[in-house]
């Protein structure tokens, strides 16, 4: 596939984050973006402004940054079907993680569907809109309690085993799930809702440190929500820096564990470049302490 590659005066600020590796590999760069938000209102149906939303993606890429999140339900389809879009073919160095086991039977609604026909489905479905013929990371959505979990993990090992996917991962899960996944899949990343002032899967973070796992914090900036928990002090670190206090929270997530790799979405290139940009924010330790302290582990 043909590489985009940047010319030698183009900023791409994303490098200064640093690189984890997914498993053995690939390396990425720990700013990756989320393309949840290039949908429509309650993550069904297309964006508002689907030219601004293939400019995100495209700017994104320019950027540095090398992984983009994406799953089956954001759309649905639709947000895998705008980065194929944008972006293909693909750089040689990009890399594309998407999810499947969750249904949308409307706005802001979330079913998860386990049966592996219906993961399958899903995988499919990818592979398609995408234009590829292996997926990158592949992650549950969910693990649907009304099916054996075994039955899940063990259809994301023959999606593996077929060449369908190169590695697995999870989303919002128990050290005890990924342990019992891991009996029958490898597992190389989990996606749990985590930010500066959301804890509340501090145990998972620590195991994933642990067990050389990439941890992806979904919510990372609580949908800008995080001024009622937090917002005096982001401010007022922020304005330490000349940042914003968003900036603040990426940079405080980027700092608190080599193995977290964030993923910002949003549907405005601004915000995007202002959201890239905290991966050159450089905190104090002071600044990090003062942070960590402001809400209680998991």
């Amino acid at each position: 596939m043909a590489r985009r590659t940047a010319g030698p005066d183009v900023h791409t600020p994303a490098v200064a984050a640093g690189t984890v590796s997914l498993g053995r590999g690939p390396l990425v760069h720990r700013m990756g973006y989320g393309a949840m938000r290039l949908t429509g209102k309650g993550i069904i149906g297309p964006p508002k402004d689907r030219a601004e939303a293939i400019r995100v993606l495209q700017r994104a890429v320019e950027l540095g940054v090398d992984f983009i999140d994406t799953a089956a339900a954001y759309g649905p389809h639709i947000s895998e079907e705008l980065i194929c879009e944008a972006l293909y073919p693909y750089p040689e160095d990009l890399v594309i993680a998407t999810k499947g086991g969750l249904e949308r039977p409307g706005p802001d609604q979330w079913k998860p569907n386990g049966q592996p026909m219906n993961l399958r489905a899903d995988l499919e479905g990818s592979l398609r809109r995408l234009k590829v013929e292996r997926i990158d990371l592949w992650q549950l959505h969910r693990i649907d309690p009304n099916v054996p979990a075994e039955e899940q993990f063990g259809e994301m090992r023959r999606f593996q085993d077929e060449g369908k996917i190169r590695h697995a991962g999870l989303s919002e899960v128990s050290v005890a799930e990924i342990e019992s996944a891991r009996q029958i899949v490898p597992i190389v990343s989990v996606q749990n809702l985590y930010n500066v002032a959301d804890r509340k899967w501090e145990q998972e973070l620590f195991y994933c440190e642990r067990e050389g796992l990439v941890f992806i914090p979904w919510f990372p900036l609580a949908a800008g929500a995080l001024e009622k928990e937090v917002g005096c002090l982001l401010e007022e670190i922020a304005q330490r820096h000349a940042a914003t206090a968003y900036q603040v929270a990426l940079a405080w997530l980027l700092a608190r564990s080599p193995q977290i790799l964030v993923i910002p979405g949003t549907s405005s290139v601004k915000h995007l470049e202002e959201n890239v940009a905290a991966a050159e924010l450089r905190l104090t330790d002071e600044d990090i302490a003062e942070l960590s302290r402001c809400a209680p582990y998991g």
